[in-house]
């Protein structure tokens, strides 16, 4: 689950996402990009799980810079740069985004459970092995001993970035990359073979 600047995870050519600004252009003519819209560019379908489906929409959320419901083109391109290519303190700031679906720009415990819940079903069913024995609602409860650093009960940006830098295993289940670039590579794969006659 964890995020390293190093890249751990396969380099994405420059090439490979001018294809993700041609596939926008090409399934979004209007220059807006809906959820559904969204949702088919990263190869999410009807025959997804809800927690590939609700990854996807907290994704398209924090993405949504103006909040109208769309993504627009400097918005998708903010967004495949930072996940595919950004820096670490970037991400991590993105990661927050994500995680504050109230954005009220605090994480509370629910905020937080709700996402580790998503992340970790995901791995269970990519067939990812579990290394961590800890359930969602452990690991959400050390992630608040770790970070909670005033014991408000809730998590301020600048707890977030400090505590996730400072310690490997908060910044491991805080993340939400599920190695973007390792995807990104193995959905071009997939799309590649389905046009193969």
């Amino acid at each position: 689950m964890g995020q390293t600047q190093s890249d751990v995870d396969e380099q994405v050519e420059m090439s490979q996402i001018q294809e993700l600004y041609k596939k926008f252009a090409s399934e979004c003519p209007s220059g807006n990009l809906h959820l559904h819209e969204f949702k088919k560019i990263f190869g999410v379908t009807s025959e997804s799980s809800a927690e590939e489906c609700a990854y996807m929409e907290n994704l398209f959320r924090s993405f949504d810079a103006n909040k109208d419901n769309t993504i627009d083109f400097l918005e998708y391109v903010a967004a495949v740069h930072l996940v595919l290519r950004g820096k670490l303190e970037d991400k991590l700031k993105w990661t927050f985004k994500v995680y504050d679906r109230d954005g009220n720009g605090r994480l509370d415990k629910r905020e937080v459970r709700n996402i580790i819940r998503i992340i970790c079903e995901i791995k269970k069913q990519n067939g990812e092995a579990e290394s961590e024995p800890l359930s969602p609602d452990q690991i959400c409860n050390r992630i608040f001993d770790h970070l909670d650093v005033n014991k408000d009960g809730q998590i301020s940006l600048e707890e977030f970035l400090e505590g996730a830098q400072k310690d490997s295993w908060v910044l491991d289940h805080l993340t939400l990359d599920l190695k973007p670039c390792e995807w990104f590579i193995e959905m071009q794969k997939k799309n590649c073979k389905k046009k193969q006659p």
